[in-house]
């Protein structure tokens, strides 16, 4: 009996629909045709498997195919042409990578016998992603692409997830071959899950029954390791506080007990003051960013730290450790659960409390409810999540509308977190979003300032084609604010280059059809934003905001996390 004899191409759908992949997004061009031939006959009729999202730019390609992973949990999806295409969807592969995303990229190259030419569109893309991904692999040949479909998957999803990048070259996309399917689910020498060392976990319960002030850092390695409900059970028999990374902050809802608010730079006071006093700090699937530590010389001396992590190479790189669990967490959490004493630190929770009336009154109530002047972006974003349905999304673009919308809006469920963590890519918000409606029926809400909403503002068209409920909050101050915060505060108010002319984006959103509303004046705002959230399909809400509103409270830039600032 003879095989099924299939091109290249056509092997990569079948290899896509064996991965369960249901969603592409991705921008056709010359080096990636045939497989764009293949893919028209998946998208229709009886053998449609996929939905394909034509994206206006390979940039967002990327960013989409993150919000897809992100809220989904599944592995997300690019595919996109050789050269300019390839080298476009890097940012969102460096992105993926520092924020532990998994997404496979597939990017058209020349034929093999142009390799080393300068052929039309060729780049060296295995080369130059090469450091920025999980792995990144050239199919040379069609009888290549089972294996290397399967591999790609298998590194993206397992272990610490990141993005993996297949160049595939032209001549195998066309190549005929037997059709055969693979499946790697092991890989010699790299080991995904490693085995858990129970003497670690001993020691760490040790440290942890003894502890007075005991304090958890829960990071979004909790997400990932799908371990939300190993974490809650895990802290509320230890009785353990915990304070939450902004790529975390859905891993523990925020009505919980046990959470003590944001960590980091921008973070809430208290648990960052607190992390200089606790006596056991238990830092769960978080890296120690510079964003969290501050100066690392005097981060947490007093404390003996408990770090578990599925990476071996997070392990003393940032903070030394005291005892370190490498396994994955939904692995380590109920271990150490089962170790740990049934306890109670009433009297450490309770010396929480003065600090955060503290930054209650000093920060919090002046910028969600203030009673004159021009909008705050504190008090829209505390507006839209008064009225947001219970599991919103959020997904934020990067700057001053990032860092408000973390801290002021509110994660009742998992996975209701989408923002660009680690690189901080402006561009980020309004693709990422839009792979975001394609995972969830849940509601999507997106909140921009007018840098990064027009750094991919091409993305409406998607938005347009695709009618993509995307809930766009445009927070427009007319600056970079969080450039020029900086400017005022450390480079003497010499505002360089931050100041911005806007377009009207009334005429751009009836352009692209999508509904739009401007709030200049708080009395309009909660209705404003009804409307927005009662409208099917995608809208725009733009608001006027103080231009020199200001993100507290704030750790500056290389101090000590309990030099934080509540006010300027």
């Amino acid at each position: 009996m003879l095989k099924d004899r299939i091109t290249g191409a056509k092997a990569l759908m079948r290899a896509l629909q064996a991965e369960g992949v249901k969603t592409i997004f991705g921008y056709p061009g010359g080096s990636i045709m045939p497989v764009y031939d293949a893919l028209f006959d998946y998208t229709r009729g009886e053998k449609k498997c996929f939905d394909h999202i034509l994206v206006r730019h390979e940039q967002g390609a990327a960013h989409a195919a993150e919000g897809y992973a992100r809220v989904s949990g599944e592995v997300g999806v690019a595919l996109v042409t050789s050269g300019p295409g390839a080298t476009n969807v890097l940012t969102g592969v460096a992105d993926a990578m520092m924020d532990s995303t998994p997404i496979v990229v597939i990017a058209g190259q020349v034929s093999i016998n142009s390799l080393g030419t300068d052929a039309f569109q060729e780049v060296d893309l295995v080369g130059v992603a090469q450091p920025i991904s999980k792995w990144s692999y050239q199919i040379r040949h069609a009888e290549d692409v089972a294996w290397a479909v399967s591999r790609a998957f298998y590194i993206a999803r397992s272990g610490r997830p990141g993005p993996v990048v297949l160049d595939f070259a032209r001549n195998a996309q066309v190549e005929e071959i037997e059709w055969e399917p693979k499946k790697v689910d092991y890989i010699r020498s790299y080991v995904a899950s490693p085995k858990l060392d129970m003497n670690a976990v001993r020691e760490a319960a040790e440290l942890i029954n003894n502890a007075k002030k005991p304090l958890a850092l829960v990071g979004q390695g909790v997400e990932l390791g799908h371990a939300q409900e190993e974490l809650k059970a895990f802290l509320e028999k230890a009785d353990i506080p915990a304070g939450r990374t902004m790529l975390g902050l859905s891993a523990l809802p925020s009505h919980h007990p046990l959470n003590v608010g944001m960590l980091g730079m921008h973070g809430n006071y208290a648990v960052n003051l607190k992390e200089q006093e606790c006596d056991v700090l238990i830092a769960i699937g978080m890296r120690f960013s510079d964003r969290v530590t501050g100066n690392t010389k005097t981060y947490a001396k007093q404390a003996k730290i408990i770090h578990l992590d599925i990476d071996r190479s997070e392990i003393d790189k940032n903070v030394k450790t005291d005892v370190a669990i490498v396994a994955d967490c939904k692995i380590s959490l109920p271990a150490l659960a089962a170790l740990v004493n049934k306890n109670n630190h009433q009297e450490w929770h309770e010396s929480f409390k003065p600090l955060d009336e503290k930054e209650h009154e000093k920060v919090i109530e002046p910028a969600i409810h203030p009673t004159e002047g021009p909008l705050l972006m504190g008090e829209v974003v505390n507006a839209v999540a008064e009225q947001a349905p219970k599991g919103t999304v959020l997904v934020t673009d990067v700057g001053q509308n990032q860092l408000f919308a973390t801290r002021y809006f509110k994660y009742p469920e998992k996975r209701s977190i989408c923002t660009s963590g680690g690189l901080g890519t402006m561009g980020y918000g309004m693709p990422a979003a839009i792979g975001a409606t394609f995972a969830t029926d849940r509601t999507v809400c997106c909140f921009m300032g007018d840098g990064g909403f027009q750094m991919c503002i091409e993305e409406l068209g998607t938005i347009m084609e695709q009618q993509a409920p995307v809930k766009m909050i445009l927070m427009n101050n007319h600056y970079l604010g969080n450039v020029r915060q900086w400017q005022d505060m450390f480079w003497m108010r010499r505002k360089s280059f931050t100041k911005m002319l806007n377009p009207n984006y009334e005429l751009i959103a009836q352009g692209y059809g999508i509904p739009y509303e401007a709030v200049t004046d708080r009395q309009n705002l909660a209705a404003a934003i009804r409307k927005m959230l009662d409208t099917k399909g995608p809208f725009i809400l733009e608001c006027a905001i103080k231009e020199d509103d200001d993100v507290l409270p704030m750790t500056p830039p290389g101090m000590n996390v309990n030099d934080m600032m509540l006010e300027i």
